[in-house]
């Protein structure tokens, strides 16, 4: 179910050395998939964002998660909902409602996992909308394509690092 049309694209994909149940549970959890936004970065001009969940904690479908935060002075706000959920292979989650951002709108993000002999293919992906607004439409001229592949390359980066991390000795490549 796509609540919006998407005029931009990105995704990335890694080889993980594990099997697709195990890339799924980690993935599927908001706080490590989210957590490039709930810490401090350059992308982020030195904010984050907090992130809220609803009981189901964003692993069901109609589950929302919101996240908010201040950045250069304005507050930014966007809420989310899980639109498709099927594990261990697929998830889905879009913006919903009326949401506060800078340098893309509407998105909708997920990720496909493909089993690999001893490994997955995580295939991470946006689809996202740039701003209309006066104010930020310059803005996401400028840094919307950079702000999606840095998202969806911090995704990837993550799951890469945490599989690296409890599986020295097997093969991770990008």
């Amino acid at each position: 179910m796509t609540l919006h049309q998407y005029a931009n694209h990105n995704e990335q994909a890694a080889i993980l050395s594990a099997r697709a149940q195990e890339v799924f549970s980690y993935v599927d959890d908001f706080t490590k998939l989210s957590s490039h936004m709930s810490q401090s970065s350059p992308m982020m001009a030195g904010a984050s964002m907090e992130i809220s969940f609803d009981n189901a904690r964003g692993q069901a479908v109609g589950s929302h998660v919101s996240m908010n935060g201040r950045v250069m002075g304005i507050d930014l706000f966007l809420e989310e909902v899980v639109t498709e959920r099927e594990p261990p292979h697929h998830k889905a989650w879009e913006t919903t409602g009326r949401q506060r951002l800078l340098v893309i709108s509407n998105y909708r993000l997920g990720f496909d996992i493909a089993d690999q002999e001893d490994a997955s293919k995580l295939r991470v992906f946006i689809d996202y909308n740039l701003p209309q607004s006066s104010f930020s439409s310059w803005l996401g001229y400028l840094f919307g394509t950079i702000y999606a592949k840095w998202c969806v390359q911090q995704m990837t980066k993550d799951a890469r690092n945490y599989f690296s991390e409890t599986r020295p000795a097997m093969r991770i490549a990008m």
